[in-house]
C-alpha cells in the first residue's frame, strides 16, 4: 500500500507540470503608450501685435517616448478660458497659418497628439492682437483674473481682488470695477483707478459675487472684460 500511494502522488505532479506548458502562449506582454511632450510656443508670444493678419503660429517639435508619429492641435479663442473656439486646427508640422480678422484680440495654445491618441497637456496660452486697418490706437487686451481663482470660495467678509492688463501701445491704463451679486454686475464700485487691485469689504456670507473690469487706455480705447465670480463661505 505504501508504494502505490507514492506512485499516485508522482503521477499527479507530472500531469500538473505537463499541463502548465500548454498555457505559455496565453501570456502577452503589453507596453503602455506614453504621451508626447508638451510643445513650446515660438510665435506669437504674449502681448504680440501681429501686423499681418495672416498669422503664422509656430511651436517647437514635441518628442514621443515611443517614437510614434505626432500631430498638433491648435486652438484660437477670443477668451482665455477657451470655452468657445474661433479656430480649432490640426497640423502635422510645427506651424500653421490662419487668416484672422483685423483689429481683434485672441488667445492661442497648442498640444501634441500621437498616432495612438495619447495627448500631451496644452501649452500655456498667449494673447495677441491683429492690427486693424489704419489704426493709430489699439485696444487694450482683455484683463486677466489673478485672484481669487474663478469660482473660488473665500473665507471672511472682505477680499482683495486682483487682475492683470496690458496694451500693445504701452498706454497708461485705468480701470472701472463693477461688483455685486447680479450675474451681469451693474454696481460700479470704482472708477478710473490705476491700480490692478480692488478690496471688497462688507460681503455677505453664503453669496455669489460677480466681478467685471473695464480697461481704458486714455485714447478712446475701451475693452470690457469677462465676468468673473467667487463665493463667500
Amino acid at each position: 500500500m505504501k508504494k502505490v500511494y507514492i506512485l499516485t502522488i508522482s503521477l499527479g505532479m507530472l500531469l500538473s507540470c505537463g499541463g502548465g506548458g500548454d498555457n505559455d502562449s496565453d501570456f502577452i506582454t503589453t507596453t503602455e503608450n506614453k504621451a508626447p511632450t508638451t510643445p513650446l510656443k515660438v510665435y506669437p508670444l504674449n502681448n504680440t501685435l501681429c501686423v499681418d493678419n495672416a498669422v503664422k503660429f509656430e511651436w517647437n517639435e514635441s518628442t514621443d517616448p515611443d517614437n510614434n508619429s505626432v500631430s498638433y492641435k491648435l486652438e484660437v479663442s477670443e477668451t482665455n478660458s477657451f470655452s468657445s473656439l474661433s479656430y480649432n486646427e490640426t497640423s502635422n508640422a510645427t506651424s500653421k497659418i490662419i487668416v484672422l480678422p483685423k483689429g481683434k484680440a485672441y488667445y492661442w495654445r497648442v498640444k501634441a497628439v500621437d498616432n495612438k491618441q495619447a495627448e500631451s497637456t496644452y501649452s500655456s496660452s498667449s494673447q495677441f492682437l491683429t492690427e486693424g486697418e489704419g489704426v493709430t490706437n489699439n485696444l487694450p487686451f482683455l484683463p486677466v483674473l489673478a485672484y481669487p481663482e474663478l469660482n473660488a470660495e473665500i473665507v471672511g467678509f472682505s477680499v482683495t481682488l486682483s487682475w492683470t492688463a496690458s496694451d500693445v501701445d504701452n498706454d497708461t491704463l485705468t480701470f472701472d470695477v463693477y461688483l455685486d451679486t447680479n450675474s451681469n454686475p451693474t454696481t460700479k464700485v470704482s472708477e478710473n483707478q490705476t491700480e490692478t487691485t480692488y478690496t471688497a469689504s462688507n460681503l455677505t456670507a453664503a453669496s455669489t459675487y460677480y466681478l467685471k473690469v473695464i480697461v481704458k487706455d486714455g485714447n478712446g480705447g475701451i475693452t470690457i472684460g469677462q465676468i468673473w465670480n467667487f463665493k463667500t463661505k
